[in-house]
């Protein structure tokens, strides 16, 4: 059994695509971002950079004690190898999956996660945050329609390198784009909203609340507001006097 630590945002995501892809049993459990569980002692103890998500797997190929993993594209990768599903065996398939799966941790993830933030979530608008991040978007957005002209997914067969990156297209009209710009993308993206696992994976997300709405100060704070006062004290951060 895998422990799922996890919230309906793109990161979070990606692990149920890929849990719901291959059978493996886990149960969810919440990390309300919003509220601030992501401070809390025990999850810290998993996920030290207090994000999820995070997965604790019981039934190691070890046999031996639990695993524990933070980061979304080590747990993909991890996933990957204990179902033997979803990576290329041969070099040269498993290179070429592992460096889209770096480019969507790299690039695409912090980049739409920026958009995402100065254009929904910032106090007040910044043009030029906005407009650089939109551009840079746009642009990687681009990268993944010129790889997608020639094959069906972003490294030949279905791969956690489309699972990695497929959350952080779903909110593209937030990211202010068009996917009408993008055919190549558009196509793949398509194929992949269809596929029973990721309409399984969506529709368990519906259970918890989700990520829009952070529109108090508080909420804030809580998100965006930490330093590294909030890991010592395992709790967020206190609100200045």
């Amino acid at each position: 059994m895998i422990d799922l630590h996890y919230w309906p945002t793109p990161n979070g995501h990606k692990i149920t695509l890929f849990l719901e892809e291959t059978g493996l049993p886990y149960r969810i459990v919440p990390v309300n971002i919003g509220k601030g569980d992501q401070f809390d002692p025990e999850f810290l103890k998993i996920a030290p950079n207090n994000r999820m998500p995070a997965i604790v797997d019981h039934e190691p190929g070890d046999g031996g004690a639990p695993v524990s993993l933070f980061e979304s594209g080590a747990i993909l990768l991890y996933l990957a190898e204990k179902a033997g599903r979803f990576i290329p065996t041969d070099i040269r398939g498993r290179a070429d999956v592992l460096q889209w799966l770096f480019w969507q941790m790299g690039g695409l993830g912090p980049m739409a996660g920026q958009n995402h933030h100065f254009g929904r979530y910032a106090p007040e608008p910044i043009p030029y945050a906005i407009e650089r991040y939109v551009k840079e978007t746009n642009r990687l957005y681009g990268v993944l329609n010129k790889r997608l002209a020639d094959r069906e997914f972003v490294a030949g067969d279905y791969s956690i390198a489309d699972m990695a990156a497929y959350p952080w297209i779903v909110p593209h009209e937030a990211q202010r784009q068009d996917l009408n710009d993008f055919p190549h993308l558009k196509r793949w993206f398509e194929v992949i909203a269809a596929r029973p696992a990721t309409i399984r994976a969506y529709a368990l997300a519906e259970q918890f609340q989700s990520a829009p709405g952070i529109t108090t100060d508080e909420q804030r704070r809580i998100l965006f507001g930490q330093t590294a006062a909030s890991l010592d004290q395992g709790k967020p951060a206190a609100s200045p006097a």
